[in-house]
């Protein structure tokens, strides 16, 4: 009985470093560039504008593109696109270890940090309808099951595959969180913040339902104007992050994504745009 074999597209890692070097040498140079800028802040009556670094990395990024000063093709693009997972595991081990260095402050909050993902399910009866009718197909899945933090990103990659119309859907989201949610998700927390309505430990769990650099946004908002919940709030931040990003797989996975197929089945037919592409059905 013949074994199951996968093909990969480099014969060894010497291989895929020949090739993709400048992908890897464009990265350091962005980090650099983005690091040397920091971050602007900028304020808005109670609030704050701040604008992170990796809205510059981003937007460096974009121009190194096919679609501007073309010194990446697509080729250099969709394997760009296959490393996002790989980078953000780090990131993700981090926010684990932070949460468990708060573990008595955070079982304290009690079942709200499991619930709050529930939230997130009400926004695809919204987001997919808006999806189909600006054109897009199978994308509007990736883009619409979660809210698109890291850990959904690997899950879309892995279920659909790097190159997959539901994994580019996840990350054009993901990429437009970095450069423009950032900013709202700051601005917004600091405008909460001054409002004085909610707790500091509540604005700090709030703080962990998006992607990781939204948690930090709002982590640095808030923290700013109450400074001496700065840590407390980091902790409830980083704890939803984690919290989320567990239970938020298994949400996606058994709730989101099939309730996403099922939308997309009974609506892209009769709302969705045709685009030059036609309809794509689902498999």
């Amino acid at each position: 009985m013949a074994k199951n074999s996968k093909t990969y597209p480099y014969s060894n890692l010497r291989d895929r470093i020949k090739s993709e070097w400048i992908i890897y040498l464009l990265a350091f140079l962005f980090i650099l560039i983005a690091d040397s800028i920091g971050q602007i802040k900028i304020p808005v009556w109670k609030g704050t504008f701040i604008i992170f670094p990796i809205f510059f990395s981003l937007a460096l990024g974009l121009l190194t593109g096919p679609s501007v000063l073309k010194i990446l093709d697509d080729k250099k693009v969709k394997a760009a696109s296959g490393l996002v997972g790989v980078a953000i595991l780090p990131f993700i081990a981090k926010l684990g270890i932070n949460a468990g260095a708060n573990i008595v402050t955070v079982a304290s909050a009690g079942p709200a940090l499991l619930l709050q993902e529930f939230g997130n399910l009400g926004t695809i009866f919204l987001s997919l309808p808006i999806a189909l009718m600006l054109g897009l197909k199978r994308e509007s899945i990736g883009a619409c099951h979660s809210i698109n933090r890291e850990t959904n990103l690997a899950l879309m990659q892995d279920m659909f595959g790097a190159s997959s119309p539901e994994a580019q859907g996840s990350l054009s989201v993901y990429i437009v969180v970095g450069m423009v949610g950032t900013i709202y998700f700051g601005f917004m927390a600091s405008m909460f913040a001054a409002m004085g309505v909610f707790h500091p430990y509540a604005l700090g769990m709030a703080s962990g339902v998006g992607a990781g650099i939204l948690m930090s946004s709002a982590v640095a908002s808030l923290s700013e104007l109450m400074p001496v919940y700065a840590d407390k709030i980091a902790a409830f931040a980083a704890a939803s992050e984690t919290i989320s990003g567990i239970d938020g797989i298994y949400m996606a996975i058994f709730i989101g994504i099939p309730l996403c197929n099922w939308m997309y089945r009974k609506l892209e037919p009769k709302i969705g745009r045709i685009t030059k592409y036609g309809r794509r059905e689902l498999s």
